[in-house]
């Protein structure tokens, strides 16, 4: 055994993992296969301007712990993500707030936008809502979820929301305050540089092998570590012995644009489903650039089969139970881990993945000494 820990993946799981098992006096070989660390969070500059090359990716936290932490590695502006969404020439802002409301109905104070809301759901007498539909209408009203919700969430899922189940929207924010300020938690911004610089610093001095593919890799290395962590699929690794998990896809268009600013904010939902595409991201917004130039990328919702890259679980119920049977079989080896997204089946915010991961380290080397 050359190596404590053969680590799959260099996204941030992965990553932090390594950095902790490093600092405890861990051999550690980090392997992905991406031409590049940082996973979904890699970010490349392009005329001076950091592209989120994967989606968008906002730090957000209310563990000051948590933030303290990813702090070591970068510093963070005061970014506040404050989206707006298009529906047909309309614009409005999110989450749901009184901006919102006010440009929706024409009307000034909580008391008539609570007023609205209510009526719209006693009309639609729904009790018991049986589908997604149902379920947001009960919540929010016809108005908001015919613009804002309806053909958004049809494109992400590839569905009709009459399809979809009651459960995926459990709950959905309703501000009466004139706040566009889209997360509620105390800590937010973006690494000032790009996230990229953050898992490098994280990998120093770790071996890295880049372009490697684990199964082609464990062939000709089968006993290069005592143990593995593994933050890849979790029903690939097993060879999809019960079945394959589902997830959905995104594919991006990103072009360089010769003017100075596009569309004045970072993030822009197309809630209409006859605009193909989900949303339009300004990257030079994200660090308040002033670049002549500017980058944007149109973000589309697509179907996934194993040749695409896996972005968002489908925790229904017939993928929550085959993953448990995945979970249960990794569960009788001791010398396998795994975590991440899609070692987790599970859909991660950054902050979440960072308290997962120090979370596996407490647990690793507490039950190693």
């Amino acid at each position: 055994m050359q190596y404590d820990y053969l680590i799959v993946g260099a996204g941030p799981f992965g990553s932090l993992f390594a950095y902790e098992a490093t600092k405890r006096g861990k051999r550690c070989l980090v392997i992905d296969k991406r031409d590049h660390v940082a996973g979904n969070i890699y970010t490349e500059n392009v005329e001076g301007i950091n592209v989120h090359k994967y989606g968008a990716h906002i730090f957000h936290t209310s563990n000051k712990a948590t933030w303290e932490y990813i702090n070591q590695f970068a510093e963070f502006n005061h970014f506040v993500n404050a989206p707006v969404a298009v529906y047909n020439d309309e614009l409005y802002n999110l989450p749901f707030n009184m901006n919102t409301f006010s440009k929706m109905w024409g009307i000034k104070t909580p008391a008539e936008a609570k007023r609205i809301i209510e009526e719209q759901i006693a009309n639609a007498g729904v009790d018991e809502p049986r589908n997604l539909e149902e379920q947001a209408i009960h919540l929010v009203g016809k108005d908001i979820y015919e613009k804002l919700i309806k053909g958004y969430t049809e494109k992400q899922w590839g569905r009709p929301c009459t399809e979809l189940p009651a459960f995926i929207i459990k709950r959905l924010p309703v501000r009466f305050t004139y706040n566009n300020n889209y997360f509620t938690d105390r800590y937010q911004g973006i690494p000032i540089g790009g996230y990229s610089q953050i898992i490098e610093k994280m990998l120093e001095g770790i071996e890295v092998r880049l372009s490697t593919d684990y199964f082609d890799f464990v062939k000709e290395n089968p006993n290069i570590a005592t143990k593995t962590l593994f933050t890849g699929p979790i029903d690939q690794f097993y060879k999809y012995c019960y079945g394959e998990l589902e997830y959905r896809s995104l594919v991006f268009d990103t072009k360089i644009l010769d003017e100075e600013n596009f569309q004045g904010n970072a993030v822009v939902n197309y809630t209409a489903a006859d605009v193909p595409y989900t949303r339009i991201i300004e990257h030079k917004h994200f660090e308040f650039g002033t670049q002549m130039k500017t980058v944007i990328t149109y973000e589309y919702s697509a179907d996934w089969t194993r040749d695409d890259e896996p972005y968002y679980p489908i925790n229904d119920t017939r993928n929550n139970s085959l993953f448990q049977k995945y979970r249960e079989l990794a569960a009788s080896d001791p010398h396998i881990i795994f975590g991440g997204r899609l070692g987790g089946y599970k859909y991660y915010d950054m902050d979440k993945v960072i308290e997962a991961a120090l979370g596996l380290v407490e647990k690793e080397f507490e039950e190693s000494n």
